[in-house]
């Protein structure tokens, strides 16, 4: 256990002192988790509330059978890289008990049919390579411009993230003159800016096998959010030691050491507002906890929507506000389990993006009508693989993952029903998608067949369930163009003592939200966190 239970703290905490914080936290994923390891050491007594039955958000792991697979970090880039931001933020956050293994040069590989191209890591490799598969002089001059427009955006510097954690009154005055250069790549979509470099369909559909990472093709996704993905993985990418719940038992005890208390089975019924200033939180049951500040990580959306009063929503207009956002693209998952080990096996420590015969990904999105359509874009990877304790831990055994990108429409009209008790037809439905993506993992691991253990099938709704976002959006906030226009995407709040952290906040993924943590501990400390973890992380 990493958490105690939510009905134990509830029982010996009878006086509101004892249920009276400095910070309560809603929500345990990187942006929740950053948040509260940074200000526990800064001396704040926090309160950690999540809704599942285990802490992470989507960093958690589940364990059938005896196999225990991740959710949602498949891998981090620079993490693995001494003296980079990510690699001293996560030594800072776990006081440096959270170690990382380096996945293989070969970090990602592409499938095209029949075709594979693989990405190594190091910025001069990548280009090389590139260029080998497209030898074609005007092609070279392509990939040329195409880095320098890398490197242009990962120059832009920090302005525009700078303006999230100002007061409002000077995001007014200053916010426009700071987000502008960012606004320059974010504005327009990421084939917009690839069609202006080259005309070769395929070059660009290799460029972008990765849009699934963030879950939006390249007619729709913003090019800065490309560009980032980019670099974030340009020196290769690195799996937690002892797997992705490793982040949550290294953070809970710097919880605790300062005090605080991380509960699961906790779910926040709405934050309690007086006078327009957040004071506490009421929970399902109709107990309340209160704190001077209060943090949601749990997304905008649902914090607008869900965790605050209509009348307080109603007066801010942040209904119509969050109107205007677009969920990301929900997902299907199918996990598998095998009695032999991933040496013996030879499962690669990379990831796969895998593809039918042609490089369109729009085109392949679109095309994807229904169940009986041939699928786009597929992610498998290997966990156990990946992390060089597995082995010892689970001798003779491994573990493979494979997640396909699915519209949350298909799955409304079981919405309604609860998780494990939706019925025949919606079990049926789950043994086709696990046909289908059993199909993918074949086309990278044919070794497998006749070896499979255990496996089973996550949907939209499964996400739904455990995370309560009302689409099962991995990824939050779609993350187009208009996306990185919404200047109340930030960590103030039109509420007093109320506070956003999360990939809302800053984008998507694992880096994303413990960044935007780290974001929302430097106003509520009004400390530059950041100064501390460079001067703390030698």
């Amino acid at each position: 256990m990493i958490s105690k239970a939510y009905k134990y703290y509830i029982k010996s905490a009878q006086t509101r002192d004892a249920r009276t914080f400095d910070v309560i936290i809603i929500g345990s994923g990187t942006g929740g988790m950053s948040a509260a390891s940074f200000l526990a050491q800064a001396g704040k007594r926090v309160l950690l509330l999540e809704q599942h039955n285990v802490l992470g958000g989507f960093t958690h792991t589940f364990e059938r059978t005896g196999y225990v697979w991740d959710v949602g970090l498949h891998y981090v880039g620079q993490v693995h890289i001494e003296g980079t931001v990510l690699n001293k933020v996560f030594r800072y956050i776990s006081k440096d008990k959270l170690k990382w293994a380096p996945l293989d040069d070969i970090y990602d590989r592409a499938v095209f049919g029949n075709e594979e191209y693989e990405f190594p890591r190091g910025r001069e490799n990548l280009k090389a390579k590139l260029k080998e598969y497209f030898p074609n002089e005007k092609d070279k001059i392509s990939i040329d411009k195409y880095f320098s427009l890398l490197d242009e955006t990962k120059n832009l510097g920090s302005g525009y993230y700078i303006e999230k954690i100002l007061p409002p009154f000077l995001s007014n005055i200053f916010g426009n003159f700071l987000r502008r250069s960012t606004l320059k790549f974010s504005d327009k979509t990421t084939l917009e800016v690839l069609r202006g470099i080259t005309d070769n369909s395929k070059l660009i559909g290799v460029l972008t096998v990765r849009y699934g990472d963030f879950g939006l093709e390249p007619s729709k996704s913003s090019f800065y959010m490309h560009a980032l993905l980019v670099n974030h993985y340009m020196e290769g990418a690195a799996y937690p030691v002892g797997g992705a719940s490793k982040l949550a038992e290294c953070i809970v005890p710097i919880i605790e050491e300062s005090g605080g208390v991380a509960l699961t089975q906790a779910e926040v019924r709405e934050i309690i507002v007086e006078n327009n200033r957040a004071i506490g939180v009421s929970m399902k049951d109709g107990e309340a906890f209160y704190a001077k500040t209060i943090v949601s990580a749990t997304g905008i959306v649902s914090t607008y929507s869900r965790l605050l009063a209509k009348g307080v929503s109603k007066r801010h207009e942040l209904d119509k506000l969050i109107g205007e956002l677009e969920p990301a693209t929900s997902h299907a998952g199918l996990y598998v389990g095998i009695k032999e080990s991933s040496t013996k096996l030879k499962l690669q420590k990379c990831n796969y993006w895998i593809f039918p015969q042609q490089y369109d990904h729009d085109r392949g999105r679109a095309e994807y009508k229904d169940f009986n359509s041939t699928i786009p874009v597929s992610f498998v990877s290997f966990p156990w693989a990946k992390d060089p304790l597995a082995e010892k831990t689970h001798p003779g055994r491994s573990t493979a993952e494979v997640v396909i990108l699915v519209p949350y429409d298909w799955f409304k009209k079981w919405e309604n029903t609860n998780w494990q008790k939706r019925g025949e037809e919606y079990k049926a439905l789950k043994e086709e998608l696990a046909r289908q993506m059993f199909e993918q993992l074949y086309r990278v691991a044919p070794q497998l067949k006749g070896k499979i253990d255990y496996y089973e099938v996550s949907t939209p709704l499964s996400t739904r369930h455990f995370s309560l976002h009302a689409q099962g959006e991995i990824y939050g906030i779609a993350h187009s163009p208009q996306r990185f226009r919404q200047k109340f995407l930030r960590v103030h709040t039109p509420v007093t003592n109320l506070f956003l952290s999360g990939q809302d906040v800053m984008t998507a993924s694992i880096a994303g939200g413990t960044m935007a943590g780290l974001l929302c501990a430097s106003t509520i400390l009004k400390k530059h966190l950041l100064w501390t973890v460079n001067k703390t992380i030698k």
